[in-house]
């Protein structure tokens, strides 16, 4: 029997024993071993294994949320930084937000068919979640930008943006400074993802960039490049596109859970400087 096989029967044994908080354990040990790696090809040929460890967890603890919710992290990490296809995106995506879903409703039952809910109840659900709260919804957030993200010929997905908008503004409402701003850099995200005369706001966008790249210190060079590449680029600032990207690429990659999404947004860097003159 393979290595990996040995292993993972092992961990599976462990959990079918009764032993979930391993399962946790494990997942968040796995996870923060890619999220802190700056070797973006060791990564990706290794995560997969990983993943499928992850999966293995998961099935043996289906109601296990923390769980669900790490696995909904990794998925969307690496599909973020590794999908070399469309429908490679769509799988991994479609993965984090099943698990985010699935971590959700375990966590908040009322939010259980959030697809399905009118956005009405939707809104006023999400609307009545607490300060502890705060990790699961943003989580869940985060899964859905990169879902809609990866189905993005598809009107209906599209139109869920409103439902993550009503999500990251709780976050920001809640507890602005969670994961480092990370609600302002996705509320840029959708608000640069339109020029204004289809209804992008992308001064709002600015203004959520300049807030995230303020609470993260700095150190999460994938604000700058999206900002440079959703905002500078919409507006034809080839000033700030420039600036904002040699900014990324003078700075070191390296921080806790942002080293591999550092080392990914200094590669994307590098290609937007180099497509800069014929962008603009």
């Amino acid at each position: 029997m393979p290595r990996f096989s040995i292993i993972l029967s092992a961990f599976l044994l462990l959990l079918s024993s009764g032993c979930a908080t391993l399962g946790n354990r494990m997942a968040t040990t796995l996870t923060n071993a890619i999220l802190n790696n700056n070797d973006l090809e060791m990564v990706e040929v290794g995560a997969p294994a990983y993943l499928l460890l992850i999966d293995g967890l998961t099935q043996q603890a289906p109601k296990n949320a923390n769980l669900a919710f790490t696995s909904a992290q990794l998925y969307s990490a690496y599909g973020t930084a590794f999908s070399s296809t469309p429908e490679r995106h769509r799988i991994l995506a479609d993965k984090a937000y099943a698990f985010a879903k699935t971590g959700i409703c375990l966590k908040i039952n009322t939010l259980c068919s959030v697809q399905k809910m009118p956005f009405k109840e939707f809104e006023a659900q999400i609307n009545q979640t607490k300060l502890n709260q705060t990790h699961e919804i943003y989580i869940l957030g985060q899964a859905w930008v990169n879902w809609i993200q990866a189905h993005s010929d598809d009107w209906n997905a599209i139109a869920e943006i409103a439902k993550v908008r009503i999500i990251m503004e709780q976050v920001v409402r809640l507890n602005e400074t969670h994961d480092s701003g990370g609600a302002h850099l996705y509320l840029g995200g959708l608000a640069t993802l339109l020029p204004p005369s289809l209804g992008g706001q992308p001064e709002l966008g600015r203004q959520h960039f300049e807030k995230a790249i303020q609470l993260s210190e700095g150190k999460n060079l994938l604000i700058k490049v999206t900002y440079a590449e959703q905002y500078a680029r919409l507006m034809f600032d080839r000033t700030l596109h420039d600036k904002l990207l040699n900014e990324v690429i003078s700075q070191p990659a390296i921080a806790p859970q942002l080293t591999l999404i550092n080392t990914f947004a200094k590669k994307r860097a590098k290609k937007l400087l180099a497509s800069a003159d014929e962008y603009f």
